[in-house]
């Protein structure tokens, strides 16, 4: 975690420091609400974490950390026991959502457990051979067709394949669809549908993958998924290309479900659990200084 730390809120740490150029052992509130607001974090936010602080005008970092954890109590469920434990994952173009699969598919191999992917993003040919090719990178198997096939038909494929091998983990990838498009909301249904038919309860969980540098504009793109499907979890991706670390706020107060990941680089090994304790500190000890220093 210390390399997200470093890695994720880097840019994020940047933009505190021009406002800030040396840590302090206690901040001004008019300060602190600039560097939130610099941050990303949503006005609304930004005024009822001022709000909820101690009256006096300097506070420390264990004040302002009491208030920000509030934003990240959310109910995070466990992983079901179901196998294959299915994952459909949406996201719109550009979001890195493939190469979020390839690295959650690469997290679960480093476990021990079997993956398989299924290509259900059948509108783009690029986006079948882009997962293909980290199908062999990774060698794991992979379900796939031809463009413009039924995507429901590869996701009932890739399911009932999983069962018959033994596959602990699958993960379905769906085309990167906006969310204002009525006929593919209509096809995301449709594939849902189709998981619960090849297996009970199917999809297990449905992620949803943003992109970290769109801030809070995310966020209403986030609530209409949530609306069409309902958004089980969450991945943050490219977190260390932004400095709007902020937004994380808005999108766990608004959505209230878990971050499960966020996206701190382009390896297969950049896919780090969301720890909110951590990721506070990370802001946190930009703003200030220990005090044991």
């Amino acid at each position: 975690m210390i390399g997200f730390i470093k890695k994720g809120l880097q840019k994020t740490a940047s933009a505190i420091k021009e406002i800030l150029p040396e840590k302090v052992l206690k901040i001004d509130k008019e300060t602190l609400e600039e560097i939130l607001l610099e941050s990303d974090v949503p006005y609304e936010i930004v005024e009822e974490m001022i709000y909820y602080l101690p009256p006096q005008e300097e506070v420390k970092k264990a004040d302002v950390k009491r208030v920000m954890k509030a934003y990240f109590i959310y109910k995070t469920e466990k992983e079901k026991q179901d196998s294959p434990f299915v994952e459909l994952v949406i996201g719109v173009n550009g979001a890195g959502k493939t190469t979020t699969i390839a690295k959650l598919a690469n997290n679960y191999k480093k476990s021990g457990r079997k993956v398989m992917l299924g290509a259900s993003d059948t509108f783009r040919a690029a986006a079948i051979e882009q997962l293909k090719r980290w199908a062999d990178k990774l060698e794991i198997p992979i379900v796939y067709t031809k463009q413009d096939h039924d995507p429901s038909a590869v996701a009932y494929d890739t399911i009932s394949s999983a069962n018959a091998k033994g596959i602990d983990n699958v993960i379905i990838d769906t085309a990167g669809r906006l969310h204002n498009h009525a006929n593919l909301s209509n096809e995301l249904k449709k594939i849902v549908r189709i998981c619960g038919k090849a297996k009970e309860g199917a999809p297990h969980r449905k992620i949803l993958v943003l992109d970290g540098t769109q801030g809070n504009s995310a966020i209403n793109q986030a609530k209409s998924f949530n609306e069409i499907v309902g958004i089980d979890a969450i991945i943050i991706t490219k977190l260390d290309g932004t400095a709007k670390g902020g937004a994380l706020f808005g999108v766990a107060r608004e959505l209230k479900l878990p971050i499960i990941y966020v996206g701190v680089g382009e390896s297969q090994d950049d896919l780090i659990e969301f720890n909110p304790d951590e990721f506070i500190d990370g802001i946190l000890d930009a703003i200030f200084v220990s005090e044991n220093e």
